[in-house]
């Protein structure tokens, strides 16, 4: 009983877990209004309290939670002959991405994960967006790039939001297909950390920890979808996500 009383003050009791409940309560709102961000949001700021080892392993837990939460409903909007074979994409290159988490340098990730979640959010507070066609090769070859990244930085957002939001679908129908594709790679994307021993009590009392926050905050977002204006939202959106980048880079 000591044992496990020790290892939750290890995991919790600290000033690095209040700014991650911190980060975890924007991350979900995020994600419960617009259909994604949790990965996003949370994989700089996690990796710069806790290192990309440990701190994306937490994330991919929570993220699998959240996306069967959301998933069933999502699935009857999504544009399904689209989103499932960039799905199957991902979930095929998501191991082979994992290599990285598992043995690359843990500062050089960081900072890597930094540097594209800013790029990432000034694009997207920037007008420019892809305006091609959307033929199945290109489809296929955009979940790869996205399952590679969710394997190694538990992240596969970047190229797969600015190819979804380039279509000409209504917002629901956006939301809808993230949800379907993150719901579709969370669940695969948990299993090479698992089998490289990084899911670990840690981990798991950190995740059962921050879990009900997460889930709460994902439903206040899924309510004020239907509430605040877009513009409003995304502003603040992207600009945590510059600030979260900036962070991770730079700290």
């Amino acid at each position: 009983m000591s044992d496990l009383a020790g290892a939750f003050a290890e995991a919790v009791l600290h000033l690095s877990f209040l700014l991650a409940a911190l980060g975890v309560g924007v991350a979900g709102v995020m994600r419960g209004y617009s259909g994604f961000g949790t990965a996003i949001l949370l994989a700089p700021i996690l990796s710069t309290l806790w290192g990309p080892r440990a701190g994306v392993p937490v994330l991919l837990l929570m993220e699998l939670v959240v996306s069967v939460q959301l998933l069933p409903r999502s699935f009857k909007e999504a544009d399904r002959r689209m989103v499932l074979p960039i799905g199957l994409a991902a979930v095929l290159a998501t191991p082979l991405g994992a290599g990285v988490l598992l043995y690359a340098d843990g500062l050089a990730l960081r900072r890597a994960i930094g540097a594209l979640v800013l790029v990432f959010g000034l694009l997207l507070l920037s007008p420019w967006r892809y305006r091609g066609a959307r033929p199945l090769p290109l489809n296929v070859l955009v979940g790869a790039v996205g399952g590679l990244l969710k394997g190694a930085t538990g992240m596969s957002g970047p190229p797969i939001i600015l190819y979804f939001l380039s279509g000409p679908e209504e917002a629901r129908r956006h939301r809808a297909n993230l949800i379907l594709f993150f719901g579709l790679i969370a669940i695969v994307a948990v299993v090479p950390p698992l089998i490289g021993g990084l899911i670990d009590a840690t981990a798991l009392i950190r995740t059962a920890a921050l879990l009900p926050l997460m889930v709460l905050c994902v439903r206040l977002g899924t309510r004020l979808f239907h509430v605040i204006p877009t513009v409003w939202y995304r502003r603040f959106a992207f600009g945590a996500l510059v600030l979260a980048g900036s962070i991770a880079l730079l700290a």
